[in-house]
């Protein structure tokens, strides 16, 4: 089992499976949302993902017809993202408290990345998501 936080620890989860394809999206939506140059995020089976503490401090907003993300109203921590219509939650990994072997295996949505910003690894990169 994994667990994670949000920074000032009022809202907290669980990850009661495997985690998923782990991968670093330079998308403008993930970078606004981080304040950073892309978001590092794993996927997880919907069924595993459950909020064990600060759920009534969980916001959401809806960044594009088919995403939406979810936050602490507190501390103002990116949690997770959920697309509609899909039984999967993509959790950002600097929320994860447990330590983990698995690194994200790919740059995604390389052709928006932040103009100041250049990748210096060899792990695959896509213009937009993979199929």
């Amino acid at each position: 089992m994994h667990g994670g936080s949000c920074l000032c620890g009022t809202v907290r989860y669980e990850i009661r499976g495997d985690l998923g394809a782990a991968y670093f999206c330079h998308c403008s939506r993930c970078r606004k949302a981080s304040g950073s140059a892309f978001a590092a995020n794993v996927v997880v089976d919907g069924d595993d993902f459950a909020i064990v503490a600060g759920a009534d401090a969980i916001g959401r907003y809806r960044s594009s017809p088919m995403l939406v993300r979810e936050f602490c109203t507190r501390c103002g921590s990116p949690l997770a993202s959920r697309r509609d219509g899909v039984n999967q939650v993509r959790v950002r990994m600097g929320t994860l408290d447990t330590r983990q072997a698995r690194c994200p295996g790919a740059h995604i949505f390389v052709a928006s990345k932040a103009d100041w910003f250049e990748i210096h690894d060899d792990l695959p990169q896509h213009a937009d998501r993979p199929a």
